[in-house]
């Protein structure tokens, strides 16, 4: 197949698939969602993602669809299904199908969808022009939920402006992108906002903390500001399909280029992360 959705079972082309009208998401965006990255048919960190979506699920109210290693297996079945070898995957879980009413259905049964076709990851040699504007995302941003309207408000300034990714802050405090993490390298340190209510952990963010943690590279998790961002020696964006790319640009001034060599170990490592965990082990 070109590309592959599936919905409670049912598997059919992404233009093919029909979704009921009633499903809650329709009118509450009332779901969580998480996305990850496939090479060779292998999706890329899939029980950190799968773990992620369980949580948000968890923090809403919303009932797990199956267990994990069945979410897994369903995945990963899926992905296989599609031709190309790189694929964005993308599932979420809504509360379930019933009449527009703001309490829960008195039904608990989640709904499933996945969706998964043709893409690759961004190259690291890549280099991001940003964007800022002010946060004005509600108090939950730790939960992966359907509900993007601001972050969807950001991203079409970014398109607008010629950008690659707008920067959100609340006041002076940086906070993350529309769809990515941000963090900064400074006189050697990673510096990335701390994982409270106000960001998404990121996974691939999780990973580049790893990775510097195993080269030596100090960390410091504690929130920075605009004017911090700016004088950094390199800011660094970082999403499922971004890891670990350097801003050039930010607001029309130019930011980074001081550390591309530390950068160069944090993408080096990243990448090679992703190409073993994603080649089939003989046998």
């Amino acid at each position: 197949m070109e590309n592959i959705a599936y919905y409670n079972g049912k598997i059919a082309s992404i233009e093919e698939m029909t979704i009921p009208i009633n499903d809650r998401s329709s009118y509450f965006g009332d779901g969580v969602y998480d996305a990850t990255y496939t090479r060779n048919h292998i999706p890329f960190a899939l029980e950190e993602h799968i773990d992620r979506i369980y949580r948000s699920a968890a923090m809403l109210k919303i009932s797990a669809p199956m267990l994990k290693d069945e979410m897994g297996r369903l995945l990963r079945e899926l992905v296989r299904r599609v031709d190309c070898p790189e694929q964005m995957l993308y599932w979420q879980v809504t509360r379930g199908t019933a009449m527009r009413a703001h309490a829960f259905p008195k039904e608990d049964k989640p709904n499933l969808w996945v969706l998964s076709w043709p893409c690759s990851v961004k190259d690291i040699h890549a280099k991001l022009k940003l964007c800022t504007m002010e946060d004005t995302r509600y108090l939950h941003c730790n939960i992966k939920t359907l509900n993007l309207i601001p972050n969807v408000l950001a991203a079409q300034k970014a398109a607008e402006l010629g950008c690659d990714e707008t920067v959100l802050h609340r006041g002076n405090r940086v906070t993350e992108c529309a769809h990515s993490n941000v963090s900064i390298l400074k006189d050697g340190v990673f510096r990335t906002a701390p994982t409270d209510n106000l960001i998404l952990p990121g996974i691939t963010r999780g990973h580049i903390l790893q990775i510097c943690r195993e080269n030596g590279i100090p960390v410091d998790e504690t929130a920075f500001t605009l004017e911090e961002m700016m004088q950094a020696d390199e800011v660094v964006v970082s999403a499922s399909s971004v890891f670990g790319l350097p801003a050039v640009e930010i607001d029309g001034k130019p930011v980074g280029g001081r550390a591309p060599e530390l950068l160069e170990v944090i993408q080096q490592a990243y990448m090679k992360k992703f190409l073993t965990e994603t080649t089939p082990q003989a046998g």
